[in-house]
Parts: C-alpha cells; structure tokens; sequence
C-alpha cells in the first residue's frame, strides 16, 4: 500500500512528507474497517480507496488559497481529512448532516492525532459559523446553483466556492445564479481513477 500511495502521489506531482503518507494510509486502514459496519463509501476495495479517495481529494491541494475551510456535505471527510492531514498548519471545517459520518471522523482525528478539524453534525443550511471561511470545498455535493444558494452565508468577504465535479459541468456553469462568476475550471488528472475530474472555482461578483 506503501508503494502504491508513493506511485500514486509521484504520478499526480504531489509531494507529501513520509509522516503524512502514514497518516494517508492509517485513514485507509480505519475508512475499510468502518466501512464493513457502517457502509461509508461504495468502494470497497482498500487500494482503490487510495486512487478514489485520497489521491482524488489532494489534487486540488495546488489551487486552494487560504487559511480556513470548510467542506459540505464531507461524507466519511472527504476531501476534508486529506486535505488536513497535509496541510496540518490550515483550519478545516467538516460539515455533514449524518452521525454515522461526523462519528467516523472524530474517531479519525483522535486515533491520527488530527488537531485542526472541527467536525460538525448539521444541515448546511443551518449551520452558522462564527468566523466566516476563506474556501467553501464540495465534492459531488449538488449542483452549483444548490451548492451556491446553500452556502453563500460561508465564505468571507474575499472567499471563494472549490466545487469538485466529474465531467465538465457546461449547463450547471450557464445556470448560475447573477450574483457569481466562474473563476476558473481546470481539469485533473488523478491516476489511478479513469474518469473526468474538474474543479470549478467560483467567487462572488464585485
């Protein structure tokens, strides 16, 4: 798992420190364990996790900006917990409306020793943040629009929307709401998973 995670990484351009590919694999590890019981994911395979999951949430490491996160609709923390584990200096956010979920999470953070998540049980309608963030993360959460009208209370003055999506989201981009342009699409590359991937990064207008 070990050299298949290295290969991995060194195909996507992303240099993760050895402590943290630990970290990576541990998550793997305790993702299959509660998986069997609580049926977080559809992939069951350990070393697909590692392509689907972890590889597929870090390739949008080079082009989030900021200090603070947080991620809707997190599932079992994904792209969240990635994401923490290799930038242990950011604050993340991990939003999702099952206990099951925010459960598997917190008992990540604590066997990982992961100090900068805060893992929250809510709707994201209703969850009101004290301090506003500077990235709002989604990975096939709902369709921009949703994803906007639910979460424009998040972000912080100059915050922007990182929404993960399969193929090019042409329609869900010319439905978008006046209030919000497109900064940005740019397609990744994640080996292993032989599929589209774009990530749409949106601000708001003015």
């Amino acid at each position: 798992m070990q050299t298949k995670l290295n290969g991995l990484l060194a195909t996507a351009g992303l240099d993760i420190p050895a402590a943290q590919q630990q970290k990576l694999l541990r998550l793997v590890e305790l993702l299959n364990k509660w998986n069997k019981a609580y049926n977080l994911t559809s992939v069951r395979d350990p070393e697909q996790m590692l392509s689907r999951h972890i590889v597929d949430s870090l390739v949008v490491l080079p082009f989030l900006s900021g200090h603070r996160f947080i991620d809707v609709g997190t599932g079992p923390g994904l792209p969240g917990l990635p994401l923490a584990i290799v930038q242990p200096d950011k604050e993340f956010v991990l939003l999702d409306s099952l206990g099951k979920r925010i459960r598997f999470i917190r008992q990540v953070c604590h066997e990982l020793g992961i100090n900068n998540v805060n893992a929250v049980q809510s709707r994201v309608e209703d969850y009101q943040p004290e301090t506003k963030f500077d990235g709002v993360i989604s990975r096939a959460f709902a369709s921009l629009s949703d994803m906007l009208n639910w979460c424009q209370h998040l972000p912080g003055p100059k915050g922007r929307f990182y929404a993960l999506k399969g193929v090019y989201p042409q329609a869900e981009i010319d439905s978008l709401p006046a209030a919000y342009q497109v900064d940005e699409v740019t397609e990744l590359k994640v080996p292993g998973v032989d599929a589209e991937r774009h990530l749409v990064i949106i601000s708001t207008r003015g």
